[in-house]
């Protein structure tokens, strides 16, 4: 193919990115015979046993095979450091790589956004968009369905330690639960996963690989998208790199934006959707000026505290045990246990930092393991690792142009910490994972804090604030960079409907239109978010309505 010679025809629908959202989409999209949809994707096939075994984050994560591996500007709220950023680039994207937690957030996080004007996004509306793909092991319910394309089930993995951090929580006033997505996840519980007997079930293998077949879908891998083509304010079509060709689709419908919080607002900044000063910077045409994209991003930043332990097995020394690994190779091939199934986290647990907080504004991602960060060897001592993140942070970050080049990774900066209430809550988590480990459940195991450290005290305040720059890190839920809001928002990218003002024909439908973060884990307010956009896109289309 000559290189910018328009692939077959016209499509239906294009959409770029094959991730959480992109796989939905693509399936709903594609259930009419009579439209065609295209669906691009920058990484490859799910075709490496590491994306099907839980356990394969360690090795995912980091990977160019798998992660787009972008990292941040220098943080100064982190002490100047830039963090590895993970997202995943394979088809089912960042679902194939994550800790496959399954986590709505809050009802008043979707209450939240009703409230700012956004009609149909309130917990009532969205509730039977998360029902509407699930196959959960509870069982059908208010709160839960059945017979959908995404499994959910609980760990098949048990530890010792981690019952007795839940009893320490118990004793520390929180109180246990069965079940975190019934709207209020404050309390402790095992996580529920995205998985099936034992393997990852990510967005690709739910959705994507089962229409694959279908004549009117067309999947695409290997695709650098370099930008949007207008026609006026018109979304026409997408231009790519692929091979060392350039390529370009028509699409005589809609334009969907599902490559994410990064891709998403990097595609429409290089296609002149942005704040015009910054396109024009880059000597890039303006078609929009939208000074919303790659505004407003969030992310929940993890302090991550570790405990030595003896008395009780964590990961770590059975990974480094004389044929540890042989061992568990064999209990995962023989009955699809052990710890080859385990997400990153089992334990969760949602609290207040302190009394003034309306509701949980803390989560805890409880860990029988240790390490310096994702993508390093396990440490050869036994530890746990305490991790807790402010779930409503007030600091706000952004995505921009490095180039015009696609290829260039944009400049991430999500400023941690950049304001005195995250640096207050940071503070105070330090301090709440100190009281729950010091319980009596806990003492059999003599805990002893090898990060941060017991040199910082609790009582001096600025040393705990430099410690948790020194120890937070991304927990890798970037939204908000293309948010929802109304037109007398200046920082609104889509409306209600998860369109683009400003021009016709694109959407973007993703985490980026997320106006404020969910109280929790991103995967499934995602797909929420795919499977509602899908409806709203077939109800314009005069198909199955939202």
């Amino acid at each position: 193919m000559a290189p910018g010679q328009a692939i077959d025809g016209e499509y239906d629908y294009i959409i770029v990115g094959a991730g959480s959202a992109g796989c939905l989409l693509a399936n709903r999209l594609s259930a009419d015979p009579g439209r065609r949809v295209l669906i691009l994707e920058a990484g490859g096939r799910d075709n490496w046993i590491w994306f099907h075994i839980p356990v394969g984050y360690l090795f995912a994560i980091g990977n160019p095979r798998s992660d787009w591996c972008f990292k941040t500007e220098p943080e100064e709220g982190l002490n100047g450091r830039s963090l590895g950023y993970p997202r995943g680039k394979v088809i089912g994207g960042s679902s194939s790589i994550n800790a496959m937690i399954y986590m709505r957030g809050q009802s008043a996080d979707y209450d939240h956004w009703r409230q700012l004007g956004l009609s149909g996004w309130g917990w009532d509306d969205v509730l039977p968009y998360f029902k509407r793909h699930e196959n959960h092991f509870l069982g059908e319910s208010d709160a839960h369905g059945i017979g959908g394309e995404l499994r959910i089930e609980a760990p098949r993995v048990h530890w010792d330690l981690l019952d007795a951090f839940r009893a320490a929580a118990e004793q520390a006033d929180i109180k246990p639960v069965v079940d975190f997505n019934t709207g209020d996840n404050e309390g402790c519980c095992a996580f529920h996963v995205n998985q099936k007997r034992g393997r990852r079930w990510s967005a690709a293998t739910a959705f994507l690989k089962p229409v694959l077949r279908c004549a009117n879908l067309r999947l695409e891998t290997g695709c650098l998208a370099e930008g949007i083509v207008f026609e006026g304010r018109r979304a026409v079509g997408v231009r790519w790199r692929q091979g060392g060709q350039t390529r370009t689709a028509r699409c005589r419908g809609e334009v969907v934006l599902s490559a994410g919080s990064i891709g998403s607002a990097q595609l429409m900044l290089l296609s002149g959707v942005g704040p015009a000063r910054h396109l024009q910077e880059h000597g890039i045409a303006v078609v929009a000026d939208r000074p919303g994209v790659g505004a407003n991003l969030q992310d929940h930043l993890q302090l991550r505290l570790i405990y030595k332990v003896d008395g009780v097995t964590t990961l770590n020394e059975r990974y480094h045990a004389p044929l540890g690994l042989v061992r568990m190779v064999a209990e995962y091939a023989l009955f699809r246990r052990g710890p080859l199934t385990m997400a990153p986290s089992q334990l969760g647990l949602f609290t207040r930092s302190d009394a003034d907080q309306p509701r949980a504004n803390l989560q805890y991602h409880i860990q029988p393991l240790s390490l310096d960060r994702f993508g390093e060897p396990l440490h050869k001592f036994p530890a746990f690792t305490a991790s807790v993140a402010n779930l409503r942070p007030t600091s706000r970050g952004s995505v921009r142009l490095r180039s015009r080049d696609p290829a260039e990774p944009p400049a991430i900066k999500p400023n941690y910490l950049s304001t005195d209430e995250d640096r207050r809550i940071a503070v105070n988590a330090i301090r709440l994972t100190r009281r729950i480990v010091a319980q009596p459940a806990l003492a059999p195991f003599h805990p002893a804090e090898y990060l941060p450290g017991a040199q910082v005290r609790d009582n001096d305040e600025r040393a705990l604030a430099k410690a948790a720059g020194d120890i937070g890190t991304t927990i890798f839920h970037p939204v908000g960079t293309a948010k929802m809001g109304l037109a007398s928002d200046p920082l609104a990218v889509v409306d209600e409907k998860l369109r683009v003002a400003g021009v016709d024909r694109l959407r973007v439908i993703d985490a980026s239109v997320m106006p404020t973060i969910t109280s929790g884990n991103t995967n499934a307010p995602t797909m929420m978010i795919a499977e509602k956009g899908a409806a709203l896109l077939l109800a314009d289309a005069g198909g199955r309505g939202a």
